[in-house]
């Protein structure tokens, strides 16, 4: 199981590139002989969807590699430099590279316990040669494959080997280095962002917890192994181990916490019985086995592509607290992650603030898509900076993740830990211009509710928009006006769940950010306000 390690450089590449006859794209030709590396001044590079990782192990896979970028978006090309323990890597968009480069500033893992940098490359296309570069090719056709929920087309036999055809629905997943609960919930809320989870077994053997997860389609649970398999729950442990079940269906007898059939509710909650009935377990115990001992298990599982996922929970009591319990779901799920910095303070310093369009209230409307934030104060000395207050530092370091180089009214802000305790409000009587605003009992807090399902529905900052509490009387041309006139272009529309909701896709993220500040709880009339946050679903 592969530990990723990533250090991020915020200083321009070393990037060792291919000369090629454009100064915008690097280029492999095939030929070795006529091969001649560079090495270009250090040097601020601007953002790029052309990532440069450097100090790779020598035995690094493809698939590795590529790994690093799937919780950020697509992988739509990359050159392995092997000779030169390098490679490069291209996203789908400039946006998921500028969120890999943040998040991996905050949070750093390692590849087989290498450390491993990374950072933008001077370029901003990768472009490969078909004769070169042949194997990493084929394993990102394979990966892409599985992310667009299909399967690999080709007969190679590359293909072939790294994602064989999925044999069955049912996964089985055993949980290493437990030091925290992992409940069925959890499972559940990690596994269906990959499709829709039927039914879960859980239950102990050689003294490990282990599960068995069933998919309604075998290409479900061939996409959850490829994504999730070496993954962290939490920080540095609940490691997640999976394969195949040799099982292609499930009979669960009683909907309780160690069993689910989630197609059944009315099943008995048969308290005291097994979750696994005794042919169940004759079979599983028939299953090729992948387990063993629990000293076993490392050679078995020494090839994974998986890339450390780690997330720190705090532990109040004994009790996960359900932000970051939604957090962690999410970063397992191949979302964004947070680093392990527990007992931060909850208050953040924003800065490269658009000072001329920046309030509290739009501060407080971004923000509280991550947490609940308590008081903002834009500095007096500094217009282009403030401080945020959430509700625990979880939920300063979820916002911090996920809106760091975002951009806001044309400006790529900055967010990081602040050294304050607690944003103060300004002296009674003394005038600060409407600077500081105390939203402590403000109404639109979208995380007081213990167990909303707001904390299940935490993405990062994307081009689409869910909207919800739409009134019935409201057409999808009124909402594409209200939209367009808060400044962008509606590309994509949609309505589901009878007309209640609707999915709404802007041009850029920066459009859809500056959207959600200014829609966000927009009176719609017939005591309905619009609730605005973003998805994880594309039109």
């Amino acid at each position: 199981f592969i530990y990723v390690y990533i250090h991020i450089l915020q200083r321009g590449s070393d990037d060792l590139s291919l000369y090629s006859t454009s100064p915008n794209s690097v280029t492999a030709n095939g030929n070795d002989s006529s091969k001649k590396l560079r090495v270009e001044d250090r040097m601020e590079s601007p953002p790029s969807r052309v990532l440069h990782i450097r100090k790779l192990p020598s035995e690094v896979s493809e698939t590795e590699v590529i790994a690093l970028g799937l919780p950020f978006g697509k992988v739509t090309n990359i050159l392995m430099l092997k000779g030169k323990n390098q490679a490069f890597l291209e996203l789908g968009t400039e946006e998921a590279a500028v969120t890999m480069v943040n998040y991996y500033t905050a949070v750093m893992p390692q590849v087989r316990n290498v450390p491993v940098f990374i950072q933008f490359s001077n370029h901003k296309e990768l472009k490969t040669d078909s004769t070169l570069n042949q194997r990493a090719q084929a394993v990102l056709q394979a990966v892409s494959a599985v992310q667009d929920g299909g399967s690999p087309n080709s007969d190679n036999s590359t293909l072939d080997s790294v994602l064989a055809h999925a044999p069955s629905p049912v996964l089985r997943i055993i949980i290493d280095n437990m030091f925290y609960p992992v409940t069925l919930d959890v499972l559940q809320q990690i596994f269906s962002k990959f499709g829709t989870v039927m039914k879960i077994i859980t239950f102990t053997k050689n003294n490990q917890f282990q599960a068995l997860l069933q998919f309604s389609e075998p290409v479900n649970a061939q996409q959850a192994r490829l994504s999730l398999d070496g993954q962290n729950i939490y920080n540095s442990c609940c490691t997640l181990r999976i394969d195949f079940s040799k099982l292609v269906n499930l009979n669960v007898k009683y909907n309780n916490d160690k069993s689910r059939d989630y197609t059944r509710p009315e099943l008995p909650a048969g308290d005291g019985q097994p979750a696994l009935d005794p042919a169940m377990a004759a079979a599983y115990n028939k299953d090729s086995s992948l387990l063993g001992t629990p000293s076993g298990m490392g050679a078995h599982y020494s090839n994974g592509g998986g890339f450390q996922s780690s997330l720190s929970l705090s532990q109040g009591g004994g009790a996960i607290n359900p932000m970051s319990a939604a957090a962690a779901a999410a970063a397992a799920a191949g979302r964004m992650v947070l680093s392990g910095h527990s007992g931060c303070s909850g208050v953040l310093l924003v800065s490269n603030l658009n000072e001329e369009m920046v309030t509290p209230q739009s501060l407080f409307t971004l923000f509280g898509v991550y947490g609940d934030a308590q008081r903002v104060k834009i500095l007096y000395n500094k217009k282009d900076s403030a401080l945020i207050q959430m509700s625990d530092g979880n939920q300063a370091q979820l916002a911090m993740s996920h809106l760091n180089g975002q951009k806001m009214y044309g400006k790529i802000i900055r967010v990081t830990l602040s050294k304050h305790q607690a944003v103060q409000l300004p002296r009674e009587g003394l005038d600060d211009q409407g600077l500081t605003k105390d939203f402590t009992n403000s109404p639109l807090h979208r995380f007081k509710k213990p167990g909303s399902k707001n904390f299940q529905n935490i993405f990062p900052p994307s081009a689409t928009l869910h909207l919800s509490n739409v009134p019935e009387d409201v057409t999808e041309e009124d909402l594409r006006l209200l939209f367009s006139n808060a400044g962008g272009i509606v590309k994509a529309f949609k309505f589901f769940q009878g007309h209640k909701m609707a999915l709404l896709q802007m041009s850029t993220v920066e459009e859809a950010i500056q959207a959600l500040m200014d829609l966000h709880n927009y009176d719609m009339g017939s005591n309905h306000n619009l609730k605005v946050s973003f998805s994880k679903s594309t039109i």
